[in-house]
C-alpha cells in the first residue's frame, strides 16, 4: 500500500514491478485515489533489467553477451551462508577458496588465486586492493543486507570497463534508501568441520544490521554494519614437492628428517647450511664478524694436546720448518666435511592459529536535486584477516580497506570521484616466516656445535698429522717427504673420522636448538613475534599503504538524439595509483621514494534497434598507462530476435590488461625466487644483461642460451562468442554460448637464473647455492588460445518447484604448443575442463512459507600451474588438484508476523575434504542457522 502522486494529466501509464514477479503496465485513464496491482509470481527471471553488459538498461534476454545475476531473492534461496558464496551456482563461475573469507572469482579459464584478470565493481567503485589489483573476496566489501542484485559478465569487457576486465566484471548493486527503508538485520550462526584442522569442528558467528530512512522525498541516509568471525580452513599437504625421492609426487610424503632437500607443499623453513661455508667463510682467522672465519680463529687458540698443550702459533713460533708444517695444518678442506645441516622447517599450522574475522561498515547521504539528479556521498570501510595464496601463504592479520565516494547522477548521466585506501595491517609470508625461524634454528645448532667439533675435530687432525710427521722424521725420510706422509695420514684420519666427530659435535647443539626454536620451546613464540613484526627481508612482515585516487563520467544522448534511432553513450576516466609499502614489496626510485602509476581511458558506443529484430551495437575504448603505449578495445556485437522469444547473439571484441602494479614494480624475495616487475628498470638493476640469465628449463635440459628479453606490453585478448537464449512455453529457460579466445600477447611468468658469480662457470647454474633464481612477468613466446562453451537450463516443473542445471567446459587449446617451447612458463590456466551444477528449489511451498533449495556441484580434475609451486612441480606437471563434489541444502520459513525468516541449512554436507588450488586450504563442511528480519518482508 502506497500513495504516489503524479503531476501528468491522464491518460499515462504506470509500470509496476517487484523482484521475484513479472512487471505489469497499468494504463491509467482518470484521476483515482485507488488501484489495486496483482503481480504474477515469476520463478523464472526472464524480465529481469539488466546494465552490465551496454551499460545502459535492456532486457537479460536481449544481453548482446553473456551474463549472469543474482538478485535479493536468488540469495535467500541459496544453500550458501553468504551471497558472495552464492556466485559459485552462476554458470561457468568458479571460485578459489584461500580462506573462509577470501575467495576469488574466476570464469573461462587462467584461474589463479587473487584474480586479477575480472574487476569487481561495488557501487561502481573498482575493489581492488590497490598494492594487489585485485579484490580481497569480499572482505572489504558489501554487506548481504544491502545487496540488490549482482550481475556478472563472464568474459572480456574491456571495451566499456577498461583495462583488466578480460575474463569477466562482477558488478554489485546496493539498495537505494528511498526504496528500501527500515530496519534489518540477521544473525547467522553454526560449525565449520575440518577433519585436517587442529580441532575439528569450531563455531562461526556472523550478525549484520542496516538501516534506511527517507526523510522526504529529497533526502535519505542509510548505514550497514556486519561482523564475522570463525577459525579459518587450513592448509596441510606436506607432499615432498621437490621431487628429490623421484619423479611422482604423491611418492615424496617424507621429510627434512629423510631427506635433507624436503620441500612440502604447506611446510616451511626447511632451510638448510652448509658447515664447511660457515666454518670458513672467507678463509680468514677472526671471531666471525666481517666474513672472518670464527672456526679458523679458534684454530690458533686451540691447544694441542700432542705437542704439550701448546696452540699452532706457539709450536710454529721461530721456525721456518715449523711454519711449513702449520701451514700443512691449516688447510681447512682437510678437516672440515661437506656437512649438510638441515633445519627442520614447520607446518602451517605451527606457524599460524588460523583466526579469520571480517568487519564491514558503510554509510551513505542521497540527495535529490530534483526529479532526476541524485547526489550521493558514500564510505565503505572494512577491517578483516584473512589468508591469501599466491608465489607464498600469506596471513593477512588486521588489514583494513576504505573507500570513498562521491557522484552525482542522473538518468542520462553520472560523475563520480573516489579514492580506495589500503593498510595490510600485520600481514606477513608464511614462507618467509619459516624460512627466517629456520635461520635462527641453524645459527643456534651451528652456534653451539661449532667450537665443539673445532675442539675435537682440530686436535685429532692435528695429533695425527704431527705424529706421522715425526714417525717419517725418525724414519729416516726428510722433510718434504715427512710433510707429505703426515698429510696423507691425518687427511685419511680424518676422512674416517669426521661425519663422526660432526654428529657427536651437532647432537647435543641439535637438542639445544630444538629445545628453543620448536613448538613448545622456550624461544618458539617470542621469535615467531619478533620475526612477524620485522620488515622484509629481515623479518616476514610485509608493509602496504598504497592508494588509488579514480575518477570518471559517462552520459547518454537519448535527450539530443531519439534511442530509435540511435542509441549513443560516451564515458572518460582516469586514474592514479600511489604506491607505498615502505621498500618492503615494491621497488625504490633512486631517490629512495616508491613509484607512482598513471593512466587514463575514454569510450564511446552505438547502437541500433531494428523493429526490435536486430540490434547492432558498437563500441570502442582507448586506454593509457604511463608505462605501456595506448590500447584500443572495440567491440561489436548483435541480437537476432526470432518469434519474440528466441534470441540469437554473436559478438567479437579484443580487450586488454595492463600489468598489475606488482608485475609492473615488484621486488620481494621469497623461499622459491626473488619476484621481480616486468619493467625494464628490473633488467638494469640486477644486470641481467652483462650478466645474462636462463630459462631454467633450459638449463635443466643443458640448453644454455641466454634468455632473449623482448618488449614486455599489455596483455590483449580478442573473443568470439555466440549464444542463444529463450523462454520456452514460460516453463524452460535456455541459455547457450561458445566462446574462442586468442592472447595476443598473453602475460605469464617464467622462472630464470643467474650465476651468483657472474666470472663463475655455467655448469653453477644446475647449483642451488651458486645461482640467483628470479620469476618475471613476461609475454608468452606464441599466441595463447583457450575455447570453452555453457548450457544453462531453469525448468518451472509446477507448484513453484524450479530444477536448474548448468554445465561449463574450459579448455586451454594450445598447451603442448606451450610446454614444447618453454616448459618453466607459468600460463597459470588453473581451471577444470568441465564443471556443472544442478539444482532443485521451492521459495514458497504452498504457501505455507516453507521454501527449501538443494544443490549438487562438481568439477573435473586439474592441472595447477602456478608461482606457489615449485619450479621442479611446474615443469614436470605434477600439480594436479583433485576433482571433487559437494552437496548443499537449505530449508526456510517465512513467519509474515514477525517479519522474519528462519533458515537452516549446510553446504558441502558430509565434510569431505577438498581444495581448489595448489598450497591452498582444504575446505570442509558448513552447517548453520540464520534468522532474517527485515521490515519489508511480507
Amino acid at each position: 500500500r502506497f500513495t504516489l502522486r503524479i503531476n501528468d494529466t491522464p491518460p499515462f501509464t504506470l509500470i509496476v514491478s517487484s523482484i521475484g514477479h513479472n512487471s505489469q503496465e497499468v494504463t491509467v485513464t482518470q484521476a483515482t485515489d485507488n488501484l489495486t496491482i496483482t503481480l504474477e509470481e515469476q520463478s523464472i527471471m526472464t524480465s529481469e533489467v539488466v546494465v552490465s553488459a551496454s551499460r545502459i538498461e535492456e532486457n537479460v534476454m536481449k544481453s548482446p553477451v553473456s551474463i549472469e545475476k543474482l538478485n535479493v531473492l536468488g540469495i535467500r534461496e541459496s544453500p550458501q551462508p553468504t551471497f558472495y558464496d552464492a556466485l559459485q551456482n552462476l554458470k561457468g563461475v568458479e571460485m578459489s577458496t584461500q580462506s573462509l573469507t577470501f575467495r576469488s572469482v574466476n570464469t573461462r579459464g587462467f584461474g589463479s588465486n587473487g584474480n586479477v584478470r575480472l574487476v569487481q565493481l561495488v557501487d561502481g567503485m573498482d575493489n581492488q586492493a590497490p598494492g594487489l589489483n585485485f579484490p580481497v573476496g569480499n572482505v572489504v566489501g558489501m554487506s548481504e543486507l544491502d545487496v540488490e542484485s549482482v550481475e556478472l559478465l563472464p568474459g572480456a569487457a574491456s571495451a566499456l570497463y577498461g583495462p583488466n576486465a578480460i575474463n569477466g566484471l562482477l558488478l554489485m548493486n546496493s539498495k537505494s534508501p528511498f526504496v528500501y527503508q527500515g530496519l534489518s538485520a540477521y544473525v547467522k550462526t553454526g560449525v565449520m568441520s575440518a577433519a585436517n584442522r587442529t580441532q575439528q569442528n569450531t563455531g562461526f558467528y556472523d550478525v549484520a544490521v542496516r538501516f534506511a530512512k527517507a526523510f522526504n522525498d529529497r533526502f535519505a541516509i542509510k548505514a550497514n554494519v556486519s561482523y564475522l568471525t570463525a577459525d579459518d580452513w587450513q592448509a596441510t599437504d606436506y607432499r615432498d614437492q621437490s621431487l628429490t625421492n623421484g619423479t611422482d609426487l604423491n611418492d615424496n610424503v617424507g621429510n627434512v628428517q629423510g631427506n635433507p632437500t624436503y620441500d612440502g607443499v604447506n611446510w616451511y623453513g626447511e632451510v638448510g647450511a652448509n658447515l664447511y661455508d660457515i666454518l670458513y667463510a672467507n678463509g680468514m682467522p677472526g671471531d666471525g664478524t666481517d666474513g672472518s672465519s670464527a672456526a679458523m680463529g679458534a684454530i690458533l687458540t686451540t691447544p694441542i694436546p700432542q705437542i704439550g698443550n701448546q696452540t699452532l702459533p706457539q709450536f710454529i713460533a721461530g721456525s721456518d720448518q715449523m711454519a711449513q708444517i702449520g701451514e700443512t695444518l691449516s688447510i681447512f678442506e682437510n678437516m672440515v666435511p661437506q656437512y649438510y645441516q638441515p633445519a627442520p622447517g614447520y607446518s602451517e599450522q605451527q606457524l599460524t592459529n588460523y583466526p579469520t574475522k571480517s568487519l564491514k561498515l558503510n554509510a551513505s547521504l542521497h540527495y535529490r536535486i530534483n526529479d532526476e539528479v541524485e547526489a550521493i556521498l558514500q564510505a565503505n570501510w572494512g577491517k578483516g584477516s584473512t589468508v591469501y595464496t599466491a608465489a607464498d601463504r600469506y596471513n593477512i592479520q588486521n588489514f583494513t580497506m576504505g573507500q570513498y565516494k562521491a557522484e552525482l547522477r542522473g538518468d542520462n548521466f553520472f560523475v563520480r570521484g573516489y579514492t580506495t585506501r589500503e593498510n595490510s595491517g600485520d600481514a606477513h609470508a608464511l614462507g618467509v616466516l619459516g624460512s627466517l625461524m629456520g635461520q635462527r634454528y641453524l645459527q643456534t645448532a651451528i652456534g653451539a656445535g661449532a667450537p665443539a667439533f673445532v675442539q675435537n675435530a682440530y686436535t685429532q687432525y692435528a695429533g695425527a698429522f704431527l705424529m706421522a710427521y715425526q714417525q717419517a722424521m725418525e724414519g729416516g725420510a726428510g722433510h718434504d717427504a715427512a710433510i707429505a706422509a703426515a698429510r696423507g695420514a691425518a687427511n685419511s684420519y680424518a676422512g674416517a673420522n669426521r661425519e663422526e666427530w660432526m654428529r657427536s659435535a651437532m647432537a647435543p647443539a641439535l637438542e639445544t636448538a630444538n629445545d628453543m626454536y620448536l613448538p613448545g620451546g622456550s624461544d618458539f613464540d617470542a621469535t615467531i613475534a619478533d620475526i612477524k613484526t620485522r620488515a622484509i627481508p629481515s623479518g616476514a612482515n610485509f608493509l602496504d599503504r598504497s592508494n588509488m585516487y579514480h575518477a570518471e563520467a559517462m552520459y547518454n544522448f537519448k535527450r539530443q538524439i531519439d534511442p530509435a534511432v540511435i542509441e549513443l553513450i560516451a564515458g572518460a576516466n582516469y586514474r592514479v595509483y600511489d604506491l607505498n609499502s615502505e621498500g618492503t614489496l615494491f621497488a625504490l626510485q633512486d631517490n629512495g621514494e616508491e613509484f607512482n602509476i598513471r593512466e587514463y581511458g575514454a569510450y564511446v558506443q552505438a547502437g541500433r534497434n531494428f523493429n526490435d529484430v536486430f540490434k547492432l551495437t558498437a563500441s570502442l575504448r582507448y586506454d593509457k598507462n604511463e608505462n605501456f603505449k595506448g590500447q584500443f578495445s572495440p567491440r561489436v556485437s548483435g541480437v537476432l530476435t526470432v518469434a519474440e522469444n528466441h534470441n540469437f547473439r554473436a559478438s567479437f571484441q579484443r580487450g586488454f590488461r595492463i600489468p598489475t602494479t606488482q608485475n609492473q614494480y615488484i621486488d620481494l624475495l621469497t623461499p622459491q625466487a626473488r619476484l621481480v616487475g616486468g619493467l625494464p628498470l628490473f633488467r638494469e638493476r640486477y644486470n641481467m644483461i652483462d650478466n645474462p640469465v636462463y630459462a631454467l628449463s633450459d638449463v635443466q635440459s643443458g640448453n644454455l642460451t641466454p634468455y632473449p628479453f623482448k618488449e614486455w606490453e599489455p596483455e590483449k585478448v580478442e573473443t568470439y562468442e555466440v549464444g542463444y537464449k529463450s523462454a520456452i512455453d514460460n516453463r524452460l529457460f535456455v541459455d547457450l554460448f561458445y566462446y574462442y579466445n586468442r592472447f595476443l600477447t598473453f602475460e605469464g611468468a617464467a622462472v630464470l637464473v643467474q650465476l651468483k658469480d657472474p666470472n663463475g662457470s655455467l655448469a653453477d647454474l644446475a647449483d642451488p647455492t651458486r645461482r640467483n633464481v628470479y620469476s618475471m612477468p613476461l609475454n608468452a613466446p606464441q599466441t595463447v588460445k583457450n575455447s570453452g562453451w555453457g548450457i544453462g537450463l531453469d525448468y518451472l516443473i509446477g507448484r513453484g518447484f524450479t530444477v536448474t542445471g548448468n554445465v561449463t567446459q574450459n579448455v586451454l587449446l594450445n598447451d603442448d604448443e606451450i610446454r614444447e617451447r618453454d616448459p618453466s612458463f607459468v600460463t597459470s590456466f588453473n581451471s577444470p575442463e568441465y564443471r556443472f551444477n544442478v539444482g532443485l528449489s521451492n521459495r514458497d511451498i504452498q504457501r505455507t512459507g516453507w521454501g527449501f533449495g538443494l544443490t549438487f556441484r562438481h568439477q573435473t580434475a586439474f592441472l595447477w600451474n602456478g608461482t606457489i609451486g615449485t619450479p621442479a612441480i611446474n615443469v614436470a606437471r605434477q600439480s594436479m588438484i583433485p576433482a571433487f563434489s559437494t552437496f548443499d541444502a537449505q530449508v526456510s520459513k517465512k513467519i509474515p508476523s514477525i517479519k522474519s525468516i528462519v533458515k537452516l541449512g549446510g553446504t558441502n554436507i558430509g565434510s569431505k575434504l577438498y581444495t581448489t588450488g595448489w598450497g591452498n586450504p582444504s575446505v570442509g563442511g558448513m552447517y548453520y542457522v540464520s534468522i532474517l528480519f527485515d521490515e519489508l518482508l511480507n
